[in-house]
């Protein structure tokens, strides 16, 4: 897959919800009935980071959910793809990126959102294809000016921002040109998540399901 592909993809994905969740899970149980929450609330694009030893297995588990595309997130290495790909990731996101990490979901048909954070680094991806990229860590990196200020010149290259983004901010970035969407936490509150209320997370999800781009 190459890398324009894998854009045309990544912007398919972008375009099912404002809001990708952005999910650490600690427990596989916790995987599917916080899937379906999600994916009832009208967030359907699942980002499940390789942050914990759960991750993968919650991966399987939410790709069986209904109406769900789950994609893997905190992609470092080769071998993160390969695994996330076996364990049914439909996408990839990653924080940077490197030329290994590119060739592999290149060789594994993986559609990545490769991250950049600065005019040099979006100009480099785009040279090698990537349309749509993600925007990290996006408020520590000047926030929504500053995504606006690199789409100024390179208004070729759509973004899903990503780090810091929750309510009080969402819509200043939703409101620019060259933003898909967004990538969040804030739906799936660790809180909510521990006690099990999925119909809060639910409530939260159709909330952001609903803000305007």
């Amino acid at each position: 897959m190459t890398p324009a592909e894998q854009s045309r993809h990544a912007a398919g994905i972008c375009a099912l919800a404002p809001v990708v969740p952005v999910l650490v899970i600690e427990r596989v149980e916790d995987a599917a009935p916080l899937a379906r929450a999600l994916v009832a609330g009208g967030l359907p694009a699942l980002e499940v980071t390789l942050r914990t030893p759960a991750a993968l297995d919650a991966i399987r588990a939410m790709a069986e959910v209904p109406g769900g595309m789950v994609g893997a997130g905190t992609l470092l290495t080769p071998a993160d793809v390969k695994a996330a790909k076996a364990a049914g990731a439909r996408f990839g996101v990653s924080p940077g990126a490197t030329d290994r990490l590119l060739a592999a979901c290149e060789a594994e048909n993986l559609p990545l959102l490769p991250g950049a954070a600065t005019a040099t680094e979006v100009m480099a991806l785009l040279e090698k294809g990537y349309t749509v990229q993600k925007f990290f860590p996006a408020e520590a990196s000047g926030g929504a000016l500053a995504l606006a200020s690199i789409g100024a010149p390179i208004p070729q290259v759509r973004f899903c921002p990503t780090g810091g983004i929750g309510p009080g901010n969402v819509a200043d970035y939703l409101r620019l040109a060259n933003v898909l969407c967004v990538g969040g936490s804030w739906v799936a509150p660790k809180d909510l998540v521990a006690a099990g209320d999925w119909a809060a997370i639910e409530a939260l999800a159709r909330t952001a399901s609903e803000l305007p781009r």
